[in-house]
């Protein structure tokens, strides 16, 4: 009798050592996400996120658009269209900082996932931990995805308010670049369809940035790394005679947020570059699980 007592004392409390030892992802994934987001790093950037579509909102209030105080309209792009069409602000400040201070954003994240981890001599620990390496790139990834989430949703807000209050518009219509009138749903819808495209976009970004993290422990290579290799991707963009390489270059699509304003809504180019995100989404994954899986410290 005491023998089986103690084989079940002995069991029970292996049972209990065994669930301490397993915390629910969930938690996990909460507790990486308030981190993330308690960094002063990142709260500095998305603050100059938000002053974006605030900068750009003013200063076309002021000046009655790029073409000047008459108000003729005539600069280049989404920003030309911004003046007096208030609801194209958020749709121009996304184009905008797409083209480096959002990559920086979730490239940030990124590096201090993995990378940073590492040069503090944390991940070690958590490689020893009883937590599985699946499980580890899953906590990993999510405070990087709530990071581009909210990154994206602070310029998208801030230029919807900013565009109404401050630039104004036909009473809360868009007038789009082929020049038909959408009312204040549809307008809303096309700003949420280009804010889910951009976080398609910044996902891909996020999912290179981590595999980078994961063979360094510098997290300013990583930075250099993926902000270079987006650098040398627009070059590469620009040069007529590589038009070949065009479908392999992550930024060869990001211009086509601005379709969002043409009716009817042509949806070929968010459609290839979403799909072209995702490719890279999947690689990037990959090669960070790989090398997470046969990481030691």
């Amino acid at each position: 009798m005491t023998t089986v007592t103690t084989v079940t004392t002995v069991s029970t409390v292996s049972t209990a050592a065994a669930t301490r030892t397993t915390a629910p992802l969930g938690r996990l994934a909460a507790a990486e996400v308030r981190w993330v987001l308690r960094r002063p790093r990142t709260l500095v950037l998305l603050v100059l996120l938000g002053l974006i579509p605030v900068a750009l909102g003013v200063g076309i209030a002021l000046t009655g658009g790029p073409g000047g105080g008459d108000g003729d309209g005539d600069g280049p792009g989404l920003v030309a269209a911004v003046a007096g069409n208030g609801l194209v602000l958020p749709i121009a400040a996304l184009g905008l900082a797409l083209t480096l201070l959002l990559p920086l954003t979730v490239s940030t994240a990124a590096a201090d996932a993995l990378a940073g981890e590492s040069a503090h001599g944390t991940l070690r620990g958590l490689l020893l931990a009883p937590v599985g390496r699946g499980r580890l790139v899953v906590m990993k990834a999510v405070g990087v995805v709530a990071v581009a989430v909210l990154a994206v949703a602070v310029v998208a807000v801030v230029g919807v308010i900013t565009g109404m209050v401050v630039v104004g518009g036909p009473s809360g219509t868009l007038i789009t670049l082929s020049g038909t009138t959408l009312g204040l749903g549809e307008a809303l819808g096309r700003v949420a369809l280009v804010a889910g495209w951009t976080v398609v976009q910044l996902l891909a970004v996020a999912a290179v940035a981590l595999a980078v993290s994961a063979f360094t422990e510098h997290p300013l290579v990583v930075l250099a790394a993926v902000l270079g290799g987006l650098i040398v991707f627009g070059v590469l963009a620009a040069v007529p005679s590589l038009e070949w390489l065009q479908p392999l270059l992550l930024t060869s699509g990001w211009a086509a947020g601005a379709d969002a304003l043409r009716d009817p809504l042509p949806l070929d180019g968010l459609a290839s570059s979403s799909l072209r995100a995702l490719v890279y989404l999947v690689l990037g994954v990959a090669v960070t699980v790989w090398r997470m899986r046969r990481r030691d410290g």
